[in-house]
């Protein structure tokens, strides 16, 4: 089970309009909270019950604090909506301890190229590669200067001088700047991209046209539309003694539940891995994109969440 904290609000304010600064900090003075790596993320309980991942976005040197960057979605769930209008300065809450599936490499340059609330992952990673003298810029793309977050600070603070603006009521063109700035980069280069979905597909795919390795380039999707859909399948649980069918418009998780066998899960898209149980036989249909192309290809594991089963049965560790 992932260990959880209790927290406080220490602070809370808005930039950009709709983006919810939050400073969290121990409830307990015998319990700090703890020292996270750049690129990490949190699970935060949010006052209506949902648990949602946001990436932590402040300099890794700074101990004893959680900052988060939460974007008002307009499409949202349930989970933005709620840290929005309901999280307020002195609540006390419930997040995860600090998770990476998004870790810096070493490399002889990095670009960090943000989406919109994607620079929030990004901008932990930047302090962390100034810390070390590593050579790195940051790119933050976005609607507008006034819609966008931590502005001031990236402008303003130490890493101003490693951040390049695109902002389209400025002029600015990034597929433009990046179709350019890419053509002659160092092949040892690693790229790390966050952002809205399409605008993370284009930065890959234009990373991949410079023959750059899938380990050169590093992404964090924060939601994506999943396929659950399919054929009906039997799933063995193993270790629980059980043969439960799912159903086709039915996911495993929820087939599980049905039966009594709980899951720890978290985001329900195949982003965060909360899910992830061991394949014993058969063969997953993967629908995520936690898993690398490698790991899917492995089939030692599955996100029970979304995916589903290329073959009538499928046994699992569970």
């Amino acid at each position: 089970m992932t260990k959880l904290y209790d927290v406080v609000v220490k602070s809370r304010h808005i930039e950009g309009g709709n983006v919810v600064v939050l400073e969290l900090e121990s409830a307990s003075h015998h319990e700090p909270l703890p020292k996270i790596e750049a690129g990490s993320h949190i699970d935060l309980h949010l006052p209506n019950g949902l648990v949602r991942q946001y990436s932590l976005c402040q300099d890794p040197s700074q101990q004893g604090i959680f900052r988060l960057g939460i974007l008002k979605d307009s499409e949202s769930r349930g989970g933005s909506l709620s840290a929005f209008n309901e999280i307020e300065s002195g609540m006390s809450l419930k997040v995860s301890e600090p998770k990476n599936l998004f870790p810096l490499s070493h490399a002889k340059h990095s670009v960090l190229i943000g989406g919109g609330i994607g620079i929030t992952p990004l901008i932990s990673m930047a302090y962390a590669l100034r810390k070390t003298n590593a050579s790195f810029e940051l790119h933050y793309c976005g609607k507008s200067e006034l819609s966008s977050a931590f502005v001031d600070e990236l402008k303003n603070g130490e890493l101003a001088g490693f951040t390049h603006f695109h902002f389209k009521d400025q002029g600015s063109n990034h597929r433009q700047f990046f179709e350019n700035s890419l053509k002659n980069i160092d092949p040892e280069t690693h790229v790390y991209t966050c952002g809205p979905n399409g605008f993370m597909d284009w930065v890959i795919n234009l990373a991949k046209t410079q023959q750059l390795a899938d380990a050169q380039i590093h992404k964090e999707y924060f939601q994506v539309e999943t396929d659950l859909t399919g054929n009906a399948f039997e799933v063995v649980a193993q270790r629980s003694g059980k043969i439960i069918m799912v159903n086709a418009e039915e996911t495993i998780l929820s087939a599980l539940a049905r039966e009594g066998i709980e899951i720890e899960m978290s985001c329900e898209q195949g982003v965060c891995g909360t899910c992830m149980c061991d394949v014993i036989e058969g063969e997953p249909d993967h629908r995520d994109v936690y898993f690398t192309d490698e790991e899917k290809a492995d089939n030692e594991q599955i996100l029970v969440c979304c995916s589903r089963s290329k073959t009538p049965r499928l046994v699992l560790d569970i």
